[in-house]
């Protein structure tokens, strides 16, 4: 015990604050990595390297096995290089989302010839209507990252969002009414876009799992820019949004055309930093509240 108490105190006193900070950095790239691949398909691969990596430590260092051993020094160069091959979708998007830090705060719509209510409010309106007739939607709205790639794979409209023109782009059987329609602005870029599905296991969890390709295809969306997607449910009619891989449902009009405003009214230089803590730390937090 004496032994084990001078070895530790012999520690302390080596430490400084340059090998707290080494520590606190190796802590934070490894939270990170955790934390930008929870509830996706790559955690499962990680567990699966993990696993492995132990089990070849485990029989190299308690059984002697020479040709095993020589096998497995070899190959772990291998493995090293091929962790940018399997993960790469996931360091792409952990890449994208580093490079939107900087403007994360600084969300507001461009100047438009119509005013920023009028065009959530006629969103807004179009989703309360299309969840009173359970016809299904997707509608995304454009933040700060461009949707030009998505854009181009729909029909493009360049039209005044109204809450008339959305009822009758998602009118059941009608050509524009699979896919998205993107909003940029005020204007109704495109419909019939198409949009990615997410990675994320989200989905595969009660309840989320009873959702079908228009969720998914929001939470891609999500995951893939900061765009707000607004979802409008074919079988139960409820309405959801998806933001940064999260999803909050069971939304009446009132909260949603809420929760919009608070995503694109224009924030003062000195409250920049507000909106996406305060919303998210409240509402995301809840997501699953029923």
């Amino acid at each position: 015990m004496t032994e084990f108490l001078n070895n530790l105190f012999f520690i302390f006193q080596r430490v400084s604050w340059l090998s707290v900070l080494d520590i606190m950095l190796v802590t934070l790239i490894f939270f990170g990595l955790l934390y930008s691949l929870r509830d996706s398909q790559a955690m499962a691969l990680l567990r699966g390297m993990i696993f492995v990596v132990v089990a070849i430590i485990l029989l190299t260092s308690l059984v002697e096995l020479p040709a095993f051993s020589w096998f497995a020094q070899n190959s772990l160069p291998a493995l090293i290089l091929s962790i940018p091959v399997i993960f790469a979708p996931e360091i792409r998007r952990a890449l994208e989302r580093l490079g939107r830090a900087g403007n994360i705060w600084q969300v507001a719509l461009k100047p438009e010839d119509v005013p920023l209510e009028q065009t959530i409010h006629a969103v807004v309106s179009a989703a309360a209507r299309l969840s009173a007739r359970q016809h299904g939607a997707l509608i995304i709205l454009q933040r700060l990252d461009g949707l030009e790639d998505y854009i181009q794979t729909g029909v493009q409209m360049n039209a005044r969002v109204t809450p008339e023109i959305l009822l009758q782009i998602f009118y059941p059987n009608t050509p524009l009414h699979d896919g998205a329609v993107i909003i940029v602005g005020s204007r109704i870029a495109a419909a019939s876009c198409v949009m990615p599905l997410s990675a994320s296991g989200i989905l595969n969890r009660t309840p989320e799992r009873q959702m079908g390709l228009r969720h998914r295809a929001a939470l891609g969306t999500s995951e893939a820019s900061d765009a707000i997607a607004l979802v409008v449910s074919e079988e139960t009619g409820g309405i959801s949004i998806a933001h940064a891989g999260r999803m909050l449902r069971r939304l009446d009009p009132e909260r949603l055309e809420n929760i919009l405003t608070a995503f694109f009214r224009p924030q003062d230089k000195s409250r920049k930093t507000g909106i996406f803590g305060k919303l998210f730390s409240g509402l995301f937090s809840h997501k699953e509240d029923k």
